[in-house]
């Protein structure tokens, strides 16, 4: 898969850039029950919610599920992000955000590379965020509000909160933006939310400000976040680093798979 120059100059003015029905119904199956099976591994990877024991965010599922690590060498994902960023990319991060029926709480307005120069020492926003939805989403069940361009002027706050509950675990509640600069960008860029059925994708910049309302409805949000950074961008933070469930330490360039994951996986499985 090759981005147009069309995309590619769509994403650098939004920020994003929306692939409708990126991926199939049996491929997207086989990825509900491979997260499925990744919530029952007790271990710290798992964050649940402040009112419940549901779970909010699960990271690095390609560590235990193959059809997740393939899924990140398929051509339909990794080229893009080659393209937008450099031939040379790793995963950064790898997350599934968990919205549940009747309770998925909300992300707060935020810029992902904010958490991330100041957790890990990120140098630069040199990534791209490819989020894949795993459930459909439409207006009731929570979905991801972006503000377009608002990726272009940087960084909006660059400090975190000294009331965060984890040195470990970045909420966007750590790093939230205040009403009035919300405000200020909103009357500038809009806002948008894009909604489709399972298996679209969405690529996002880590700079753009983004955020989702509570889950009333009674449809799951699932919603894949894998960020690729490139090799030359690895982070410089001094001390311990985070753990690798939340930052990989594997920053091997990677390559892509000569089919899509299914069909590899389906192969190594065979």
């Amino acid at each position: 898969m090759q981005l147009t120059q069309k995309q590619i100059d769509e994403y650098r003015e939004n920020g994003f850039l929306f692939f409708e029905s990126l991926l199939d119904q049996r491929e997207t199956d086989c990825l509900r029950e491979a997260l499925q099976r990744d919530c029952a591994v007790p271990g710290p990877q798992l964050i649940r919610e402040e009112e419940s024991d549901e779970v909010r965010a699960v990271y690095a599922s390609h560590h235990r599920q193959p059809e997740f690590a393939a899924l990140m060498r398929d051509p339909r994902v990794l080229e893009p992000a080659r393209q937008l960023l450099t031939d040379d990319v790793y995963i950064y991060q790898f997350k599934i955000n968990t919205k549940p029926a009747f309770g998925g709480e909300k992300w707060s307005w935020h810029q992902d590379y904010a958490a991330w120069r100041i957790a890990d020492g990120l140098p630069a926003p040199r990534l791209i965020n490819v989020g894949l939805f795993l459930d459909d989403v439409d207006e009731f069940n929570g979905p991801v509000i972006y503000l377009p361009g608002s990726h272009r002027a940087g960084l909006v706050r660059d400090d975190r909160d000294t009331s965060a509950k984890s040195e470990q675990h970045l909420d966007p509640d750590d790093i939230s933006l205040t009403a009035q600069q919300l405000a200020e960008l909103t009357e500038r860029s809009g806002m948008v939310s894009p909604k489709g059925p399972a298996g679209s994708v969405i690529l996002f910049s880590p700079e753009i400000v983004h955020g989702s309302a509570p889950n009333m409805s009674p449809f799951p949000r699932r919603l894949l976040i894998a960020t690729y950074n490139d090799c030359a961008n690895a982070p410089t933070r001094e001390g311990e680093p985070r753990p690798e469930y939340v930052v990989c330490r594997d920053t091997r360039p990677l390559r892509s798979l000569d089919s899509s994951f299914l069909g590899e996986f389906g192969a190594v499985a065979a």
